[in-house]
């Protein structure tokens, strides 16, 4: 007689998880949301945040502390995350790791315990990430470690998710031996047809006609940001009323405040925090006659699907997981990491509304067509439920 494999019912684990704003929160509560409507349940363990936040449905918190080094994130109690793990034995039989830190540890640890698969979604790619943070190591031995922690990591697990072809790339060249499956985070433009821009404006003191850039994420110096600030410099030249919005927060604002203070461009630059994705997000997307990017270490780049989706024209570089997500998209003009080049394709857009609305036009479809969450979310059910196959083996 042929088993049947259980229906998924997952425990996800998680270091970060709103109101920490990054794309790990962002993946993490799409694809909870989509899950949920296709049967397949979900709970979550994630941090404790000094903020007051009304949590989704079986989202359990973790007694959680300061970190001196990032004081965004928090690293939770070991123990209290045991403990609240333990109490949820025998509502789970898969474990879906979300980050690399406590959470994948206790993880494996309880995966062990109870003989269950499991699941890690690579969200970050650290190879580019930490020389950064740890400028006084060679950039060599930092990338090498690396490439080691993540080879290790993966192959602790059963499957291991790529956002991006890139990514999985990436780890293939690492040496992972592990099953890696590409399932990017999709968008739900359900979720993106509202959004006010001259609301925006209006409460930031932006003048109707100002010609406006936008950048949304993490304020952090693996986003490359210093470049964006080099593009604004040369865009003020053909165009001097320009504004530049920083909509995000993170450990390099003081050091991009004082690139703009030096360069003499503090009327040409607000910047305007973490915005709720719900209202004033939409807002700000919907009140940019541009979104410029060029990050190179994205292992998705959830942002510019989200410009395009409100119909936000999208200047970008195409390195890493933006590849994949501006592969033929009618909203983008994209662009390599020149600052002739990238500036020139920003005024271009600036002075010629038409040209702007052409893109605006054929954004939204493209994202349906190509990025539906709902999608992404059947694929990852498909995943799950081959994991728990009784036989299962999972090709490469």
């Amino acid at each position: 007689m042929t088993r049947t494999a259980p229906a998924p019912r997952v425990l996800m684990l998680s270091d970060v998880y709103f109101p920490r704003v990054n794309g790990v929160s962002t993946s993490v509560q799409t694809f909870r949301r989509d899950l949920a409507a296709l049967d397949c349940p979900s709970l979550l363990v994630a941090p404790q945040y000094p903020a007051d936040r009304d949590d989704e449905p079986d989202v359990f918190r973790v007694r959680s502390r300061y970190l001196p080094f990032d004081p965004e994130d928090r690293i939770m109690s070991r123990r209290e995350l045991m403990r609240i793990c333990g109490s949820l034995i025998g509502q789970f039989n898969l474990i879906h790791i979300q980050t690399p830190f406590l959470a994948h540890r206790i993880g494996l640890r309880l995966a062990h315990r109870l003989g269950l698969k499991t699941v890690e979604t690579y969200h970050t790619y650290f190879e580019h990430y930490f020389h950064h943070y740890l400028p006084l190591l060679p950039r060599s031995i930092l990338s090498r470690l690396a490439r080691s922690i993540s080879r290790n990591q993966c192959d602790a697990v059963d499957a291991v998710i790529a956002p991006s072809p890139q990514m999985a790339q990436a780890l293939t060249q690492y040496g992972v031996t592990s099953h890696i499956e590409v399932i990017p985070t999709g968008l739900d433009l359900k979720q993106f047809s509202g959004g006010d821009g001259a609301r925006f404006r209006a409460a930031n003191g932006i003048e109707p006609g100002r010609p406006v850039m936008l950048t949304v994420g993490r304020i952090a110096f693996e986003k490359n940001l210093n470049f964006l600030i080099d593009v604004l410099e040369r865009t003020c030249q053909a165009v001097p009323d320009v504004l530049m919005v920083f909509a995000g927060d993170g450990p390099a604002v003081p050091h991009l405040k004082r690139r703009v203070e030096r360069r003499r461009l503090g009327h040409n630059v607000r910047f305007v925090g973490y915005l709720d994705r719900s209202s004033g997000l939409l807002d700000c997307y919907r009140g940019a006659d541009v979104f410029v990017f060029a990050s190179k270490t994205e292992t998705q780049g959830l942002v510019l699907l989200e410009a395009m989706a409100v119909g936000t024209p999208v200047v970008s570089t195409a390195v890493m997981g933006t590849k994949t997500v501006l592969d033929g998209a009618p909203g983008a003009v994209v662009v390599d990491e020149h600052l002739g080049r990238f500036s020139s394709a920003v005024v271009e857009l600036l002075r010629h509304p038409r040209r702007r609305a052409a893109l605006s036009a054929k954004a939204s479809a493209f994202i349906a067509e190509r990025w539906s969450s709902q999608e992404m979310a059947r694929r990852m059910l498909d995943l799950y439920r081959r994991l728990l196959e009784p036989t299962h083996e999972i090709r490469r």
